[in-house]
């Protein structure tokens, strides 16, 4: 799971152009980060990929009113809403947007370009219909907010049971690339979102890394394949919780919208 999905950069800056919190240089700057370049294919009315800038203007002027984000995972689908095709397209890119007020979804597709050793990314986003309907499984901030404080301790005491966290240089060196990657970038999510959400997405990309971790620093202490699938066993929720608070807190600004507090 990626600590910081490209959906949730385009879903968080693009709410905040929408409402106009921000400026079109400002927000596509933030949802490109440090890739090279972001294009749009198959959006309405044209005929070829075009920029961040046009395509989150011409989504506008086709109703959208804001953007939610959908993390899904084999047999969780989570965010999504259908139709099959477009399940299907955001489960193997593992994260989608999907548009509020007008039935499009935007599905990322990743690619590598430049020489070797001076590649860059470069990424498409394909429109895609999508069904207007409830999204799949996700929670209100506040149960976000208690699962992941419940999955933090679990992950915790797994981990240490395993001797998994915190063993060795490969460990500490992740640990403290995290704090310094969290410094260096105070602003989590966009204008306009609130507190709480701030405070459950820095949760869940913190119980995100724990899991991550877990999964590529070996088997640690864990040497039977009892232990192994023991420790498998216990992190899964850890990581659905990680993605589901996720989730909530990309898309607290939509909900919040809708139930009036805005």
């Amino acid at each position: 799971m990626l600590l910081e999905p490209r959906s949730g950069r385009l879903a968080a800056w693009g709410n905040a152009l929408l409402a106009g919190l921000v400026s079109p240089d400002d927000s596509v700057l933030a949802i490109v980060g440090e890739d090279a370049v972001h294009r749009v294919e198959e959006l309405p009315g044209e005929s070829a990929p075009v920029g961040l800038t046009l395509a989150l203007g011409r989504l506008r002027s086709l109703g959208v009113t804001g953007l939610r984000v959908a993390l899904p995972a084999p047999g969780h689908p989570l965010g999504l809403s259908g139709p099959p095709e477009f399940n299907a397209r955001a489960l193997e890119a593992e994260e989608a947007v999907v548009c509020q007020g007008a039935a499009f979804g935007l599905v990322p597709e990743v690619y590598a370009a430049g020489p070797e050793g001076d590649e860059h990314v470069e990424v498409v986003w394909h429109v895609l219909p999508v069904r207007e309907a409830p999204p799949a499984d996700v929670p209100s901030l506040g149960e976000a907010e208690r699962e992941l404080a419940e999955a933090l301790r679990e992950a915790t005491e797994v981990l240490s049971r395993l001797d998994v966290a915190g063993s060795g240089p490969v460990a500490e060196a992740a640990i403290d690339a995290y704090r310094a990657r969290a410094e260096r970038g105070r602003e989590v999510l966009a204008p306009g979102y609130p507190p709480r959400a701030v405070r459950v997405l820095e949760l869940a990309q913190r119980v995100g890394m724990l899991v991550e971790l877990a999964s590529e620093n070996g088997h640690g202490a864990a040497v039977t394949s009892g232990e192994m699938a023991a420790r498998a066993e216990a992190l899964r929720p850890v990581e659905r919780t990680a993605r589901r608070a996720q989730v909530a807190a990309y898309n607290a600004y939509v909900e919040e919208r809708e139930r009036g507090v805005r």
